[in-house]
């Protein structure tokens, strides 16, 4: 995508997202002079952010308390289970298949994500314990794992390492890595 197709978006839709934004300081990092078209689309956007036509939308954190409560849970009766008998089960398909059948939870703030836990613990933990007991008793009952049947891990991480790397690349394009001597 051009700095000129990105403007044109963000202008048309009222908002620069964040990814567009990376997008934007991507290009401008990479680029050892900028065309004069580009420099236009620049100002003329500078412009737009500064009288309110287009508005940065901000990065926002959240995170899903839920999953949290679930995994400790499920590591806790995992254990068990593990350290007395000879069974070894998938927590990953255990945390998944509970999350998939209890509300998420999500929150932005500390203060947020304590009510989450707090309001869970009083009016969710009987159903946390309870989903999480149908997963592992699922997971013990399931046979062994199909061979056609591939973990997302592999995939999940080239992905993940995708996104990182790009992260990077876009926030820290000039950094290098020091020369061990």
């Amino acid at each position: 995508m051009t700095i000129g197709e990105i403007v044109e978006q963000a202008m048309r839709n009222g908002y620069l997202t964040p990814t567009m934004e990376a997008e934007v300081g991507r290009i401008c990092d990479n680029a050892s002079e900028l065309a004069v078209e580009e420099y236009q689309s620049l100002d003329r956007l500078m412009g737009a952010l500064l009288t309110g036509q287009v508005v940065a939308v901000p990065r926002k954190q959240f995170i899903n308390v839920m999953e949290e409560l679930v995994l400790t849970e499920a590591i806790t009766r995992v254990s068990q289970i593990e350290a007395t008998s000879d069974h070894t089960l998938d927590l990953g398909d255990i945390a998944a298949y509970a999350l998939n059948r209890l509300p998420p939870l999500y929150a932005t703030t500390e203060e947020g994500a304590t009510y989450q836990r707090q309001r869970a613990k009083q009016e969710l933990l009987d159903l946390i314990i309870q989903q999480v007991e149908t997963a592992i008793s699922r997971n013990l009952d399931q046979p062994d794992f199909y061979p056609e049947r591939h973990a997302l891990e592999s995939d999940h991480q080239k992905d993940l390492l995708g996104q990182v790397s790009s992260l990077l690349q876009a926030y820290a394009p000039d950094y290098e890595q020091p020369v061990k001597s």
